[in-house]
């Protein structure tokens, strides 16, 4: 098995001709390690690696694996999260990248202020239209930014979508679902004369793509560690899990 490690420095070589092409610092994109389905012992290996965020689709299955897994590395969710799962969420993770309702983003806020928690959150947005994924619709964007600006416990730091699957060969077809959030944001900064500066896009198939195009975080998971596990320990604890569960085959590549 490649060391991690090693794998790490291909994908950095990668981003890096990326942000060049796009004449873009490199020191804006961060990678995000997506852990899902793996035990915490890749947690610890991503650590060591340098990758200081984890990234899990489940709410159960994070909280199982946080309290196994070495200190040190935020947790963001990225997975679709159903209201009655809030309260949870915010005691496993710091940071939200799919709030895409105003309900969801209401039940956060009341939940963040009843326990003094002050999560980061993401506005999900399905700027290609797929019905197979979650996402808020462009036009209804304003008045989400407008809603979080005013929440006391939450803060807004920018937005998330994911393109269609595509074979490698028509990678290109990707590019403008994330040049559309780029200008969607651009747009919502001067609009409301705020700062907006995360884009969680990109995953292993098109983050490439998604750098050129404004990513500061990239989703990464298959190309760091290999193909998921069909069961680890633990596993049974989220296996049913429905609260972040409906995640269709499209979110959960990465």
């Amino acid at each position: 098995m490649v060391e991690i490690g090693k794998i790490l420095d291909g994908v950095n070589a990668k981003i890096a001709a990326a942000c060049a092409k796009a004449g873009r610092n490199v020191q804006d994109v961060e990678i995000i390690a997506v852990t899902k389905t793996h035990g915490p012992d890749v947690v610890h290996e991503a650590w060591d690696a340098g990758l200081h965020i984890v990234g899990e689709n489940k709410v159960q299955e994070a909280a199982w694996k946080q309290p196994l897994s070495i200190s040190g590395p935020e947790w963001h969710l990225i997975g679709h999260l159903q209201r009655n799962k809030v309260c949870a969420a915010l005691e496993v993770f710091s940071f939200f990248h799919s709030v895409d309702s105003l309900a969801l983003l209401q039940k956060i806020e009341q939940v963040a202020c009843e326990t003094g928690a002050r999560p980061g959150i993401l506005l999900e947005v399905n700027v290609s239209g797929e019905r197979s994924k979650s996402g808020a619709n462009p036009s209804d964007v304003p008045a989400l930014v407008e809603a979080a600006l005013q929440c006391r416990n939450i803060s807004l730091e920018g937005f998330m979508t994911m393109a269609p699957f595509v074979p490698h060969e028509n990678i290109e077809e990707t590019r403008p679902v994330f040049r559309k959030l780029r200008l969607l944001r651009d747009e919502m900064e001067e609009r409301f004369g705020a700062r907006f500066p995360r884009l969680s896009m990109g995953m292993t198939n098109d983050y490439e793509i998604a750098v050129e195009e404004g990513a500061t975080w990239v989703r990464l998971g298959t190309v760091l560690f290999g193909e998921r596990p069909k069961a680890k320990p633990g596993a049974a604890l989220f296996a049913g899990e429905s609260g972040d569960g409906g995640i269709s085959q499209d979110r959960i590549v990465s």
